[in-house]
């Protein structure tokens, strides 16, 4: 399976949802994560809807929903669900707590697979499944962290990004413990911590990604551009050519 490249609209936060789908179109991407801060809100669905139709319209789909929901922090899934189906998202995004695995004690660890467990069962009855962001100060801060969630929670599956500071080989590493419960993927170049760049400039880190992706069982469905440098729309086109041949070069 080749992953469908695309775009997490939380990269333009500045645009319209209509522009980033116009953007997106142009740029030769074929998918997009709908944000839940600025673009389609949690809970209204007449929106969602209006989302929904415009990115197919543009012969773009709708890959997933970039949700908020976090155990304990910000925890009402419904609305999240709501919007997700007026989109047509089979798969939402949420995050895993609010505390890092290095300082989660075992009863807050308890509470989170519980909650999650919860969450998953209510998603699954609306034909949507869930996957948890690959993020510092969450439960899914490392490789270690997140597969001891994803086995205490099978019904998950994660996306995944280089961790802050990473080198190449210890990002690739990460993602090889996870890559069999890996739906999607993040795509940036930040370095030496969170400084953007163009992502070529680490090519060689996603260049081995792509190829270790694509020998997968399960590659992950979508590589998703996110923060390019300056959220500048005008480099998206160069981005995405950039993307696009990292997948089919490895394909």
């Amino acid at each position: 399976m080749t992953m469908r490249p695309g775009l997490c609209s939380v990269t333009f936060r500045q645009l319209t949802a209509e522009e980033v789908i116009t953007a997106s179109a142009a740029a030769g991407l074929e998918a997009i994560e709908w944000g839940g801060d600025v673009h389609v809100p949690p809970g209204d669905t007449v929106r969602a809807a209006q989302v929904a139709r415009a990115t197919t319209d543009a012969g773009l789909a709708v890959c997933s929903y970039g949700s908020y929901f976090r155990p304990g922090v910000q925890d009402d899934l419904e609305p999240v669900l709501d919007s997700a189906a007026a989109l047509g998202a089979d798969r939402v995004r949420i995050w895993a707590g609010g505390v890092g695995s290095a300082d989660a004690s075992a009863e807050h660890w308890a509470f989170i697979v519980d909650r999650l467990r919860d969450a998953a069962e209510q998603a699954a009855g609306r034909g949507i499944t869930l996957a948890l962001e690959y993020h510092s100060g969450t439960l899914t801060d490392s490789a270690v962290a997140a597969r001891r969630l994803l086995t205490e929670v099978p019904a998950l599956s994660s996306y995944w990004q280089p961790n802050v500071g990473a080198s190449d080989e210890s990002a690739l590493a990460d993602y090889a413990a996870l890559e069999d419960r890996v739906s999607a993927a993040h795509v940036f170049s930040w370095w030496p911590r969170a400084e953007r760049l163009r992502l070529q400039e680490r090519e060689s880190l996603w260049r081995g990604f792509f190829t270790a992706a694509s020998a997968a069982v399960a590659p992950p469905r979508d590589a998703l551009l996110e923060f390019v440098l300056d959220g500048d729309p005008a480099i998206l086109p160069a981005e995405a050519a950039t993307l696009r041949g990292w997948i089919a070069d490895a394909a």
